[in-house]
C-alpha cells in the first residue's frame, strides 16, 4: 500500500469522495478520488434495525403513511464485530446495541443489578465470548460471561476511570484518565502487572512517553501498544513492556496531524487507523507512522463522517458486505466507525483495491 502524502492531501481538498450513495445500484464512494486508483469504498451505514433489513409491515406504513423505525442507535462510541454481529457502546442509552447481520435484528444488552451499566464507552470480546465493558459512569471495566452475567471487575472505590479496554496475549489494557497512564492487567487473575508509562506520576513533561489524557487503547499481534493521548493530539506507541517507541502526529488540522484523536485500531499489516472528532476524519498510517490514506465527508454527504468516536477493522465478515462491493473492486479488510452525531451511526467500508 504505497500512497503518497500527496494523493492524501489531492482527496482532502476534493472532499475525498468519487459521487455519493450507499446502497446497491447507487454510484459508489471511493477514496482518494480520481485519478488516483481507489483504495477505500465506502459500503453501507446502519442506525436501526431498518438499515440492517429488517422486515417492515406494509400495513403499518400505510396507516400511518411512514416506515416505522425501531429503536435507534443513539450515541455510539466503541464499536467492534464479532461472530456476525456489530457491537456498539451506546453511551445515549446505556446499552451495547448488538446488530445482527444475518438476523437483521438489533437488540439491547443492559444488564442489571450488580452488572448495571453507568456509562458504557468501549468493549472488548474474547475470543470465549467474555465481555469486557470500560464504564466511564461506575469507573470500572465490568466482565460479563458468555451467559450475560457479571463475573468480575476491574476497580474499586473510584481508583481509575477508565475510557478504553483493549485485550492482548493474555494482558487486559486499560486507559485511566484519571492517573494519566495505561493500566495493565493479567487477564486470569486480573492482578495489576504494570502501568504505562511504568511510573506516571514521576515522568517529566518533556519525556516522549509520558501520558496526559489517555483515551483509547490498541494492541498489535506483535504486543506492541498504541494509545491515543487527545491532550497532546499524539499517538503514542509501546512496547509490550512499556517501553516507548514513537509518537505519530502533533496538533493541527492537516494531513498526518490530530486535533481530537479518539478512536484507534491497528490491521494485521500494522497499519494504524485514527479517528478525529474534531476534524472528523480517519487517518491511515504505516508501521513507521507514514501517512497512507485519510478520508471523511461533510455531513450533507451519502458517506460522512459525524462526530466519530470508535474504530475497528476486520477481515472475517467481508462476504457478509460483498453485495455493496463495487465489480471492479476487492475488498480484502473491514473499517467500521462509530458516529457520535448524524443520521449515519456505523458506516462500513471497504479497504482493497481496483480488480
Amino acid at each position: 500500500m504505497k500512497l503518497v502524502l500527496a494523493v492524501a492531501w489531492l482527496a482532502f481538498i476534493a472532499g475525498c469522495a468519487t459521487d455519493q450513495g450507499s446502497k446497491v445500484g447507487k454510484k459508489p464512494i471511493f477514496y482518494p478520488p480520481p485519478p488516483a486508483a481507489p483504495r477505500l469504498q465506502f459500503l453501507v451505514s446502519y442506525s436501526d434495525e431498518i438499515d440492517l433489513g429488517m422486515a417492515v409491515s406494509p400495513l403499518a406504513t400505510f396507516i400511518t403513511g411512514e416506515t416505522p423505525r425501531s429503536q435507534p442507535i443513539v450515541k455510539p462510541y466503541g464499536v467492534l464485530i464479532m461472530s456476525n454481529q456489530i457491537f456498539v457502546c451506546d453511551t445515549g442509552t446505556r446499552t451495547v446495541d448488538i446488530l445482527d447481520l444475518v438476523g437483521k435484528t438489533m437488540s439491547r444488552f443492559s444488564p442489571a443489578d450488580a452488572g448495571k451499566f453507568g456509562t458504557p464507552v468501549n468493549l472488548a470480546i474474547d475470543e470465549d465470548g467474555t465481555r469486557y465493558v470500560a464504564d466511564t459512569g461506575r469507573n470500572r471495566i465490568l466482565i460479563y460471561g458468555a451467559g450475560d452475567a457479571l463475573i468480575g471487575q476491574i476497580g474499586e472505590d473510584d481508583s481509575l476511570r477508565p475510557t478504553c479496554v483493549a485485550l492482548g496475549k493474555g494482558r487486559i489494557f486499560v486507559t485511566d484518565i484519571k492517573t494519566h497512564c495505561v493500566r495493565v492487567y493479567d487477564k486470569v487473575g486480573l492482578k495489576p502487572l504494570f502501568t504505562i508509562p511504568r511510573n506516571p506520576d514521576e515522568a517529566e513533561e518533556k519525556e516522549p512517553g509520558k501520558l496526559y489524557m489517555p483515551v483509547n487503547v490498541a494492541v498489535d499481534q506483535s504486543g506492541r501498544v498504541y494509545v491515543s493521548d487527545m491532550a497532546t493530539c499524539r499517538v503514542l506507541v509501546f512496547d509490550a513492556e512499556g517501553r516507548h517507541l514513537r509518537s505519530i502526529g502533533t496538533r493541527g488540522d492537516l494531513p498526518g496531524q490530530f486535533a481530537r484523536p479518539k478512536g484507534i485500531a491497528v490491521d494485521r499489516e500494522n497499519r494504524l487507523y485514527v479517528v478525529d472528532a474534531a476534524t472528523q476524519v480517519c487517518q491511515i498510517f504505516d508501521a513507521d507512522g507514514k501517512l497512507l490514506l485519510f478520508f471523511g465527508e461533510q455531513g450533507g454527504s451519502a458517506a460522512p463522517l459525524s462526530l466519530p468516536a470508535g474504530i475497528t477493522v476486520d477481515y472475517a465478515h467481508v462476504g457478509l458486505f460483498q453485495k455493496y462491493v463495487a465489480p471492479d473492486f476487492v475488498v480484502e479488510q473491514l473499517v467500521i466507525i462509530a458516529n457520535q452525531y448524524g443520521p449515519k451511526k456505523i458506516s462500513v467500508y471497504g479497504l482493497g483495491h481496483k480488480r
